[in-house]
């Protein structure tokens, strides 16, 4: 079998990207195997004839054995939360991103894309645009543990000549996932819940998930090895976002004004709480970054070298919606 023919590995394969990862690499005629664990929802694998390799990133033979016979790997696996124990992200996100690298470095694939995220830049710069040099000031566990990571798929690439590519997705949406900005922006509005902090002036940065498997696609051949890329949408404020909500179900939202410290005590108090009752609140005080400040981000240098065009948020949101829909 020609090298062409060797199947692209993906982790984290059953997650909310993974989910319409793995069908856009079917559709463009890929080979694919998927890291899956067993206790995972996998059936939709089977209609789209992806080959399953059971395991866990936590596990080095497992993920041994998955990468063994790839061209190519796609590293989606990952734990994102807004709400956690370190030990919990640094497992997963850390050790299990070394436990691919190793294999991928001894199975000797030929391209390595590893999805992060631009929320390891932290604090977003008060002026001007987040681009791939901006630095990285990580806030909590999460945005520490995606930077240890790209710090460790980097260090492959210098010390052993892997072929890697990190893509640094903005804020993900669309359809497969109720939690992060869909929940914020789509589920939470509809169902009344619309608070909206500052007048809904501060800015978000989303990206349509098929925008991202379209640039992990592209990356396998286009990316240049070492480099960094911004995957995101035209970045619009809160209220901005809440219109074209507004346009797309054909009605006005009822915003509810909520002064900023009456949401932030809430937060901490909900996060307080959460270490009893072991189950992550509605409004975590990790999701403080995401809703208080600024993201502006520059996707100049994917546009200019991967040919990356963002879908239009309008588009995107209406196909989130029609997969709210089909969902009940």
């Amino acid at each position: 079998m020609g090298a062409d023919m060797d199947p692209v590995l993906v982790t984290g394969a059953t997650g909310f990207v993974g989910r319409n990862l793995c069908p856009y690499l079917v559709e463009r005629g890929h080979r694919v195997r998927a890291l899956v664990r067993r206790t995972s929802d996998h059936g939709f694998l089977d209609g789209l004839g992806v080959e399953k390799a059971w395991g866990d990133l936590r596990d080095s033979g497992a993920v041994a054995a998955a990468v063994e016979g790839c061209r190519a790997v796609i590293h989606v696996g990952a734990v994102f939360r807004f709400w956690g124990r370190r030990e919990e992200f640094w497992a997963t996100n850390v050790e299990g991103t070394r436990n691919v690298l190793e294999a991928a470095r001894r199975a000797g694939v030929g391209r390595f894309v590893h999805i992060s995220t631009i929320a390891v830049v932290g604090k977003p710069p008060a002026e001007g645009l987040i681009t791939e040099e901006t630095p990285c000031r990580p806030q909590d566990a999460y945005q520490e543990s995606k930077l240890e990571a790209e710090r460790l798929v980097m260090r492959s690439g210098q010390e052993w000549g892997l072929p890697v590519i990190v893509l640094r997705p903005g804020a993900i949406y669309g359809p497969w996932s109720r939690y992060a900005f869909n929940r914020l922006f789509v589920e939470d509005p509809l169902r009344g819940l619309a608070f909206r902090v500052h007048g809904g002036r501060h800015i978000t940065f989303p990206v349509f998930v098929r925008d991202v498997a379209w640039a992990a696609e592209a990356a396998l051949t286009r990316g240049r090895p070492g480099q960094v890329y911004n995957i995101c949408g035209p970045c619009m404020t809160h209220r901005e976002v809440g219109e074209v909500l507004e346009h797309l179900i054909g009605r006005r939202i009822r915003w509810i004004p909520a002064p900023a410290w009456g949401m932030v005590a809430l937060a901490w108090g909900w996060t307080a709480l959460s270490r009893w009752t072991g189950r992550e609140p509605h409004y975590p005080i990790g999701l403080y970054p995401y809703v208080f400040y600024d993201w502006r981000v520059s996707t100049e240098k994917a546009r200019r070298e991967l040919g990356y065009e963002p879908t239009p948020l309008e588009e995107g949101l209406r196909e989130t919606l029609e997969w709210y829909r089909s969902q009940g």
